[in-house]
């Protein structure tokens, strides 16, 4: 389905004036402070024309190595549009079309119910609405490195429940980004990776973009991602000497330098003719057209004035002051990215955070957003973290958040208050896990996520899985009955409202085994 959207008439307004390496370094600068962020790249285009480029802080705090503009980011989700440019560079030479169904390229593919795996296409796959729930399957993608492979994902998805229709509505995925990925290189005659290379980062001249397995010493500078405690910032998962291939990449698993991404963004706003010859104009609409409504939140609402927010083919779209707006963020572990661009001034910027940078990311692209939009409406720096900070119902009431239980409060389970649980389990998309007395404790531990295992506590007369690993960030309530297939066991989220990767709530165990 492709969207009409008739926007409300505004004012005619006079334009504003490109933003100044001062006022961009100023609200760089004061968001550093506001997070402690250990370090971001930060580039901006005007007129298509880079006028601001620049790294701040460490690739690993404390270590005095710099970032620049050289500096490899995970650009996370930012992925996505690069995996979509690929598919329409495809498309552009007869590889496939739009409108293929997935099964033409991939025949095993299968999603929960056989009519909508006859009826998906190409196209589908990209923009949200297959009816899969928010984030279904992801635990199959991270936390990073696990044993699941593409094949694994394809295997898997027949067996995830659509959480609404097909076609019916928006929920953000990644695995059916992975599916476009193989279904890229089913056409184009080559690994999804090779096809990355060959098709984007070559013709572009995106040379110090990485994908796949790479070196760590080859790569020069890479950023490594950061977690907050106390009052420092640590570096957590951590690269080793060779970085390997994910099956998350076409979903969120490129690397680049902010140099790399200010070419990416400047490909769109003011195409070269070597550009235009890459993609074409026919593609280069189809990539831009809204394609699944999203909601507008209250907060864009007053922030933006905005009346319209959908997704196409791995880009959002909204109006924001009267202004057309062309986006995607990017979030992964202790990395996040924004790329904005405001096409009718062939305008935009890039950053890119190795961080806790949730807020942040918000914070600095409202005030970049903002110097290009409206800058007399800006609320700076610190207006926006205030009100971030500061939870807000839709009519900018303040509100109060739900307490989440104190995990610190849970209390060891001993082996017997589960002796009638314990066993190996099985859930048909992410495979066994197993159940069982370690070292006087309870553990639970997945045989194809080596970083998913912890200790079973009770917490509040429930039982709670905490995790060993900081890499996995929610812990799990764990909730067991007998059924008539037998024993079963439930999972949910300690925080409702928590990352929706973390999607507990789609698994579904049967005891297939014991312990021994």
């Amino acid at each position: 389905m492709i969207l009409s959207f008739a926007v409300p008439a505004t004012h005619a307004t006079t334009p504003t004036a490109a933003p100044t390496p001062q006022e961009i370094d100023t609200a760089v600068r004061a968001t550093i402070e506001r997070y402690k962020l250990p370090g971001i790249a930060v580039g901006v285009i005007e007129e298509g024309k880079v006028v601001f480029a620049r790294g701040y802080g460490e690739t690993v705090a404390g270590s005095g190595d710099p970032v620049t503009t050289k500096t490899l980011f995970k650009i996370a989700s930012n992925s996505k549009a690069m995996t979509a440019a690929v598919l329409a560079r495809l498309v552009q030479q007869g590889r496939l079309r739009w409108d293929d169904p997935v099964v033409k390229h991939l025949p095993q593919f299968a999603m929960h119910d056989p009519w909508v795996t006859r009826h998906m296409t190409v196209s589908d796959l990209l923009v949200h609405n297959s009816g899969l729930p928010e984030g279904g399957g992801d635990l199959m993608l991270w936390p990073e490195p696990n044993l699941f492979s593409r094949d694994d994902i394809l295997r898997g998805l027949r067996h995830i429940k659509p959480a609404y229709g097909f076609r019916a509505g928006y929920a953000y995925d990644n695995l059916l980004y992975v599916v476009a990925g193989e279904v890229a290189a089913a056409a184009g005659g080559a690994s999804y990776e090779a096809l990355v290379r060959r098709e984007l980062f070559e013709p572009l001249g995106l040379s110090g973009c990485r994908v796949g397995e790479f070196s760590l010493a080859d790569a020069g500078s890479v950023a490594q991602p950061h977690t907050r405690t106390g009052e420092r910032n640590e570096a957590m998962r951590r690269d080793g000497a060779v970085v390997p291939m994910i099956a998350s990449a076409p979903a969120g698993g490129i690397r680049c330098g902010l140099d790399d991404m200010l070419a990416w963004a400047s490909n769109w706003l003011l195409p070269t003719e070597a550009q235009k010859q890459w993609l074409g104009d026919a593609q280069r609409v189809e990539m831009w057209k809204p394609r699944t409504p999203m909601p507008v939140s209250a907060q864009r609402r007053r922030w933006d004035n905005t009346h319209y927010y959908a997704y196409g083919y791995g880009f959002r779209f909204a109006d924001v002051d009267g202004a057309w707006t062309v986006s995607h963020t990017g979030t992964l572990g202790g990395m996040y990215s924004m790329m904005m661009l405001v096409p009718d001034r062939r305008s935009g910027f890039v950053f890119m955070i190795n961080g806790d940078g949730s807020n942040a990311r918000t914070v600095l692209g409202q005030v970049l957003l903002k110097l290009f939009t409206a800058p007399e409406k800006s609320l700076g720096v610190t207006g926006y973290a205030d009100e971030v900070a500061r939870p807000a119902s839709s009519n900018g009431a303040a509100t109060s958040k739900p307490s989440l239980p104190d995990a610190g409060k849970r209390t060891p389970v001993a082996p017997a208050q589960l002796a009638g649980w314990q066993g190996t389990w099985r859930d048909p998309w992410f495979g066994e896990v197993r159940l069982c007395a370690v070292d006087g404790a309870v553990e639970w531990r997945s045989l194809k996520s080596p970083k998913m295992h912890g200790r079973v506590g009770e917490l509040d007369g429930r039982y709670l899985l905490h995790w060993d690993d900081p890499a996995v960030d929610l812990d799990a309530f764990l909730m067991f009955s007998a059924g008539s297939s037998g024993p079963r066991m439930r999972m949910a989220k300690i925080d409702p409202a928590g990352d929706f990767s973390s999607d507990y709530e789609d698994l579904d165990f049967l005891r297939v085994g014991g312990c021994d």
